[in-house]
């Protein structure tokens, strides 16, 4: 049974082979499909086809799962096939596959020689300095922790003067034991913007992102070479730019130019998640098939979230001044003030690491964060893409790949770093062992691997909006009020007319589900924000 054209038939979809004789690599293949009715062809169809979708090529001859095929002799015909997103990732085209590979040879070997980001990288063990300063944090004595953990009071010193060695599961029983430390830091996505060569906006919305287009507003573009825009509830947060459609003026055909690229703003990684929790999927879930549909990352920023105030801006503002600091990277810059809040950047593109006092800069927009500090690794190109490969390829925590990259990049020291010292051959080993460390930075670095990997979903909102009014707009009006004009202002709300922007956040704002999945989640969204661990194999709450 196949479906033409809107019509049932009694047909059965038999394949006869391939019309693309030429080696390309393209996500859309045209094969010759046959109708078979009692044993008999009795009508053929060359259709454009997901290779993804179709996965191996069948025998010539054999039966096809399409389920549907639309269009005309004149502008051609489409074939459907109905697969879960399971069977798709387990059956993409091998074919294809070993093209991508073909491609790709040398790009990640390249990475992975001397510029590699993690090459010959240690990671920093908690230590018994780590523990004092622990200790220290939570003002505990040696007595009160050793009671908090169950263990002597003998056993913490010998941890504390190094005769013991501090073992992983002492740090996991201390993180247990106080669980405001285990999540003091939190490790999450604040921007991924991906290119895909072979896709259109609107295929990027419905297949790879799998939101509903109506939610989203179209309009022109003239950025990045491109000539239309899909933003999502009209705004900056979630968008994808790419080529409108033009209509040939001899011919009357219309051309469409493949190509485009998706932006996840800071913003626009929450809602997403939203997205992702709709449809029980997660980060990784994401990339692997965006991978499949040839999505190249052009950036990804990785944010550490610092909620405890670990660390104070104003202690590393003035180790820069002071030269209390060793980079890779020997470009840096100080932004900002001590009202304002400080950031600091260490390297240019394609790598910065960026340090700046999260909570001042959102209390300047009126919003109110609990985390203190941040500390963001913005990569593009084929350094984001590295750090992706080793997150999906080679089995490594996103949070450990995360850590050992801040560790080999940038180091701070309550000492003074002598000139000489940056002359070493061996200038990070020889300041780590000689220069004493900010002991923030430090525990910081060494906490950081225990820490979570999490997912913040939360739904699109007018919030921007309100606090504007409630900000700018609530005293004039209360004028009006009290002045008997607090009629026609009703009047004025109730006839207001609204641009499609407004209307598509309207619609975005007020519908619950923001996604194509097939089962939705109950979700309520007015409780608290629940957060997602994506260490986790089945993403639960965390």
């Amino acid at each position: 049974m196949i479906t033409i054209n809107n019509e049932p038939t009694a047909y059965t979809p038999i394949f006869l082979g391939t019309t693309q004789h030429s080696l390309r690599l393209s996500l859309q293949i045209l094969i010759m499909v046959g109708m078979k009715l009692n044993d008999e062809i009795v009508e053929t169809y060359n259709v454009t086809v997901s290779s993804i979708e179709l996965g191996h090529l069948p025998n010539i001859g054999s039966e096809i799962a399409i389920d549907e095929i639309a269009g005309s002799e004149l502008s051609g015909f489409k074939a459907k096939l109905k697969q879960s997103e399971a069977q798709m990732q387990n059956t993409a085209s091998t074919e294809l596959e070993k093209l991508v590979d073909l491609k790709n040879v040398g790009r990640y070997q390249l990475l992975k020689g001397k510029d590699n980001m993690t090459q010959d990288m240690n990671t920093l063990e908690f230590d018994a300095n780590h523990l004092k300063y622990v200790r220290q944090i939570l003002n505990a004595s040696q007595d009160s922790l050793a009671k908090q953990l169950k263990i002597t009071r003998q056993t913490v010193n010998r941890f504390e003067t190094g005769e013991q060695k501090i073992s992983d599961r002492f740090l996991d029983k201390l993180l247990v034991a106080y669980p405001d430390l285990a999540e003091s830091i939190e490790v999450q996505f604040d921007w991924v913007s991906l290119t895909f060569p072979d896709l259109t906006s609107k295929q990027v919305i419905a297949d790879v992102l799998r939101l509903q287009e109506n939610l989203f507003l179209e309009r022109p573009t003239s950025q990045n070479f491109y000539t239309r825009e899909m933003a999502f509830a009209g705004e900056k947060n979630i968008y994808i730019q790419d080529f409108a459609p033009v209509k040939n003026p001899e011919t009357q055909a219309v051309d469409q130019k493949f190509g485009s690229t998706l932006y996840l703003t800071g913003k626009g990684t929450r809602l997403f998640e939203k997205a992702l929790l709709e449809q029980s999927k997660n980060w990784r879930d994401f990339f692997e098939k965006a991978r499949l549909y040839r999505g190249h990352l052009t950036r990804l920023d990785i944010a550490i979230n610092d909620k405890w105030g670990l660390l104070n801006m104003n202690d590393l503002v003035k180790a820069v001044q002071e030269k209390r600091f060793w980079s890779k990277s020997k470009s840096y810059a100080v932004h900002g003030n001590v009202d304002d809040g400080w950031t600091v950047d260490f390297g240019k593109s394609p790598f910065v690491i960026r340090a700046y006092d999260k909570h001042k800069e959102q209390a300047n927009k009126g919003y109110d964060t609990d985390v203190k500090t941040r500390v963001e690794l913005e990569l593009h190109q084929d350094k984001a893409e590295y750090v992706l490969d080793e997150w999906l390829n080679n089995g490594e925590k996103l949070v450990n790949i995360t850590f050992d990259i801040l560790y080999s990049y940038l180091w701070f020291t309550n000492g003074k770093i002598e000139d000489q010292q940056l002359k070493s051959d061996t200038v990070r080993d020889e300041i780590e062992t000689t220069v004493e460390p900010m002991p923030a930075w430090s525990l910081l670095t060494a906490l950081g691997q225990k820490m979570k990997f999490v997912r913040e979903p939360k739904k699109q909102s007018v919030e921007r909006i309100e606090k504007w009014v409630l900000q700018s707009v609530v005293p004039s009006l209360a004028v009006l009020k009290k002045t008997g004009h607090w009629h026609e202002i009703i009047e004025a709300i109730n006839t207001a007319e609204l641009s499609a922007e407004h209307e598509k956040l309207v619609m975005a704002t007020t519908k619950n589900a923001i996604t194509q999945a097939s089962k939705q989640l109950n979700i309520n969204f007015e409780k608290p924000t629940k957060k997602y661990n994506e260490d986790d194999e089945q993403g639960k709450g965390a």
